[in-house]
């Protein structure tokens, strides 16, 4: 298997397992808002500190085109991460169906947007968490200045935890179209579909090109 395919196959493996775990714990009903935010934080810890040393650790589109709009993979290799987050999240979907009970209940533990917030306030939100999501993955694991880049993902997960409690009960805080698009397509359940993905792309891109634009040091960094 050659680089590029263990780099698919990583992607593909991680966003199963947040999809998969984050999925269970909203399914369960039990965990609580805090539970989620925990499921889904400490696994994308544990996923970046596990396999990010293959893939970089993505595990999301719009962190995906982040590093593309700042040429940090390339067009190739940034569709094969893409392609396999997505069939990620669909075999995770797929796997809640079969395994969890109540778990079409719940939507596959897919996001969904209260009934408060309009449209235009659901993709703003989106976009500002995406936007820190995205901000704190280049200054802990791009930035050759940073001094935590052994313990990024525990940063990373930090910051996915922290945006769940504060967005979750808003949007869901997806921040991930793939994490958004595999339970709507097992479920059917396509509700403001385009708030996961126009949120989280437009604000994994701001981010990523506002960091490597005004406060990346070019000069050391290799990339």
């Amino acid at each position: 298997m050659n680089d590029l395919s263990k780099k698919g196959l990583v992607e593909l493996i991680g966003t199963f397992l947040l999809t998969f775990i984050g999925g269970a714990a909203i399914i369960n009903g039990q965990a609580g808002l805090i539970g989620v935010a925990l499921a889904h934080g400490l696994t994308v810890a544990i996923v970046i500190s596990a396999l990010g040393h293959i893939s970089g650790g993505h595990i999301n589109p719009a962190v995906t085109i982040g590093f593309l709009v700042t040429r940090k993979i390339d067009l190739k290799e940034g569709g094969i991460y893409i392609l396999s987050q997505l069939v990620g999240a669909v075999f995770a979907a797929f796997a809640l169906k079969q395994f969890v009970p109540g778990a079409m209940n719940a939507s596959l533990g897919g996001q969904s947007v209260a009934p408060s917030v309009d449209l235009g306030a659901a993709i703003g939100i989106e976009f500002l968490l995406t936007f820190f999501l995205v901000t704190a993955i280049f200054g802990t694991a791009v930035d050759e200045r940073g001094t935590f880049q052994s313990i990024a993902g525990f940063g990373i997960g930090l910051v996915v935890t922290v945006d769940i409690l504060a967005g979750g009960p808003l949007t869901g805080a997806s921040m991930n179209p793939a994490r958004s698009f595999g339970p709507a397509l097992i479920s059917g359940h396509w509700d403001n579909h385009l708030v996961y993905w126009i949120g989280p792309l437009l604000g994994g891109t701001i981010a990523a090109l506002i960091y490597d634009t005004f406060i990346m040091n070019k000069a050391s960094n290799k990339d």
